[in-house]
């Protein structure tokens, strides 16, 4: 049986296939990505749920996993392959992952919580850095 949080993603992931990227629950009103990513080791293709906002043409995403002492497994996967597919409501691109680092990190940390006060909470209930990380539209291939 898969744990709780799998199947709470897959709720959310079938809820935002199905209405065009919006979804309800406790993420109503809150812009969504879907970020699907190659496991690190195994190789297992994963779609994972997330809050985002955008920097210019970038859409930002934190790994926070609500402030727990450890990072979220998709963090690592996108460190190991940082080319990843992102659904924004009904479009579907590829993307660059890149981790941000010093000034730029925290600005974006920053911007992303004054819009979601939430991550403000997850900063503090943890001793980590919690990584932000940059997500860049990769040039369509035919």
């Amino acid at each position: 049986m898969a744990d709780p949080m799998t199947e709470f993603n897959k709720g959310v992931i079938d809820e935002f296939r199905k209405n065009g990227g919006k979804v309800g629950g406790p993420f109503a009103g809150a812009p969504m990505v879907l970020l699907t990513h190659k496991g690190a080791k195994s190789g297992t293709i994963y779609t994972t749920p997330l809050v985002y906002s955008k920097d210019g043409n970038r859409i930002v995403i934190i790994a926070s996993k609500a402030g727990a002492p450890n990072h979220p497994a998709w963090y690592h996967n996108i460190v190991a392959h940082p080319e990843v597919t992102l659904e924004i409501g009904t479009e579907r691109f590829k993307a660059k992952a890149t981790v941000t680092q010093g000034k730029e990190r925290e600005r974006l940390f920053d911007a992303q919580a004054k819009q979601m006060a939430q991550f403000n909470e997850y900063k503090k209930k943890t001793t980590r850095q919690i990584p932000v990380i940059a997500l860049e539209r990769l040039p369509r291939t035919s």
